[in-house]
């Protein structure tokens, strides 16, 4: 296998690694003292570098991989999940300031504060299973392709190479090296990925022939909105299990909370989310769409390729001139960086916390950041171990891990939710609703897994789309938490002092009107208009025809 790179490249490649060694040995440099300091960056970080953090963060190389492979496959109907920068905006309005109230360093701690330690714990547990098993493995599989198709190297070796890379300035610096370092990542990932659109669109005659392409082909590429009754991609799954999943995504998640946390302050954080919803559009433009480019010019010959996964590589290799190519691939290289160190650090953090200190309450300040960075390390050896695994996978790479997270979203999206709004919520219903939900999705995956061979209602329930599974799966553990709260002890109002809209203080609420003002609304509205012209574009009374 030869390396599509040519000198220029190289030369390029070089330079932005240099970039990002530079960065990390800077923030290195600046000691860790506690683990407020390594897992929360010491919590005096600005809007500007929340808000990359969080879009670094999301975009990994199974998005680049991932959602062009979809767009190739299908089309447009899973930008909905793209289009989840209002929910951006839910995690900077509604749920960061009992977020910041609680003083809370993780989500499972949250949950303790709010309900009780049997929350944390299945929580903890829970989220370093499903990253490994999802995050992790997926991240570092989609790295392996990028890798492999640009770089003429091994899957094996490229994967590792860069999971090491990774590895070690996350374990060093902690969350200021992930955090800083994301900020360049982002730059670098926007820049490269809106290139190979501009020439992409170039190639195939604009934006009026690729239309016009695709759609003599497959007609439905540009339509978001499919019936109901579609087996993959229906509307109504998209609109309501798509926001499940967005819910449990970036508010209540450790990978993005995390962020938001690190904030110097509410208004700091809250305009960090709103500039991560602006961000949070581009993925359409920067990812999407050269998937429906790739489409058309496979359809009229001008590339080829086995998987519509190496779509966007493929793209890459064709498209671009010497130089360029460096560019790109430095792009694809920091989404995949920037994605592992955010879930290694957080599956630190969440061992540390939730987990060491829980059971060692008297450790102190110094051992924890150690500890953390063990924590780290065991991930990075773990998410190494499962790259045989993860070779194992094959369709469309984003569809898949949609579908995983919509087995893991509901129940606890619903726990957050509902413990938030409304006080009588209690423990008892917090953790049946959790371990219900978890069961579950289980219950849904190996039955999906063993669907060949069921029948009947087991066969029903496998084969139900993952968005409406979701919508149930959700609605059922919001009826099941209702109903045992009800029916069992509530808790005081002492204890929940700030962490639901009926125990929250005057003076709380003062504080939280007084940390935005017309500015952060204005801009709030604007992202929510943007959104509502993409999805009217891109449905049958825009340009769908």
């Amino acid at each position: 296998m030869e390396s599509v790179l040519e000198r220029p490249d190289w030369i390029v490649l070089g330079i932005y690694f240099l970039a990002l060694i530079g960065v990390a040995v800077w923030v290195v440099s600046q000691k860790n003292k506690n683990t407020e300091d390594y897992f929360l960056a010491g919590r005096n970080v600005g809007w500007f570098v929340i808000g990359a953090s969080i879009f670094a963060s999301n975009i990994g190389s199974e998005h680049v991989v991932g959602l062009a492979g979809t767009g190739f496959e299908t089309g447009t109907p899973m930008a909905h999940y793209e289009l989840h920068a209002w929910i951006v905006l839910l995690l900077g309005w509604l749920f960061l300031p009992f977020y910041i109230r609680s003083g809370a360093f993780t989500m499972p701690e949250f949950l303790e504060k709010r309900f009780d330690s049997r929350s944390r714990w299945f929580l903890s547990i829970f989220s370093l299973v499903a990253y490994v098993l999802t995050k992790v493995s997926v991240t570092i599989y989609a790295g392996g392709i990028v890798v492999s198709e640009l770089l003429g190297i091994p899957f094996w070796y490229g994967a590792i190479g860069v999971v090491i890379f990774t590895g070690i300035y996350t374990v060093v610096g902690g969350m200021k090296a992930v955090i800083y370092t994301e900020t360049l990542q982002t730059v670098i990932l926007i820049l490269g990925s809106l290139v190979i659109t501009y020439l992409g669109l170039k190639e195939v005659g604009g934006w009026g022939q690729l239309h016009e392409t695709v759609t003599s082909v497959s007609p439905d590429h540009f339509n978001m909105w499919r019936p109901m009754n579609d087996p993959d991609f229906p509307w109504t799954g998209l609109l309501f299990g798509g926001t499940i999943v967005g819910i449990w995504y970036w508010c209540t998640d450790q990978y993005i909370v995390q962020r938001v946390l690190s904030a110097e302050n509410e208004l700091q954080a809250r305009r960090g989310t709103i500039f991560a919803g602006y961000l949070k559009i581009l993925p359409i433009f920067m990812f999407f769409i050269p998937g429906l480019i790739a489409y058309a010019m496979f359809k009229s010959g001008q590339i080829s390729y086995d998987s519509s996964d190496q779509a966007f590589p493929t793209l890459v290799k064709e498209l671009l001139p010497a130089g360029m190519r460096g560019l790109i691939a430095g792009s694809l290289l920091a989404a995949l960086m920037s994605s592992l160190s955010s879930v290694f650090n957080s599956c630190s953090t969440l061992f540390t916390i939730d987990i060491y200190k829980k059971l060692k309450p008297d450790t102190s300040e110094k051992k924890l950041v150690q500890i953390g960075r063990i924590a780290t390390s065991v991930v990075v050896l773990s998410g190494i171990l499962w790259i045989p695994f993860m070779k194992t996978i094959s369709g469309e790479l984003y569809t898949y891990l949609q579908s995983v997270q919509a087995y893991i979203a509901p129940p606890i999206a619903a726990v957050f939710l509902l413990g938030i709004f409304w006080q009588k919520i209690n423990a008892q219903g917090a953790l049946v609703a959790l371990i219900g939900g978890f069961s579950a999705g289980l219950l849904r995956l190996i039955l999906e897994i063993n669907k060949d061979s069921l029948s009947g209602i087991w066969f029903a329930i496998a084969d139900l789309n993952f968005l409406y599974f979701a919508i149930f799966s959700f609605l059922s553990c919001t009826a099941l938490m209702i109903i045992v709260s009800l029916f069992t002890p509530q808790q005081s109002s002492k204890q929940l002092n700030g962490l639901t809209f009926s125990t929250t203080s005057d003076q709380d609420k003062e504080i939280s009107l007084s940390s935005w003002d017309n500015r952060d609304l204005v801009h709030s509205v604007v992202i929510i208009a943007i959104l509502i012209l993409i999805l009217i574009y891109f449905s049958p009374i825009g340009i769908v025809t």
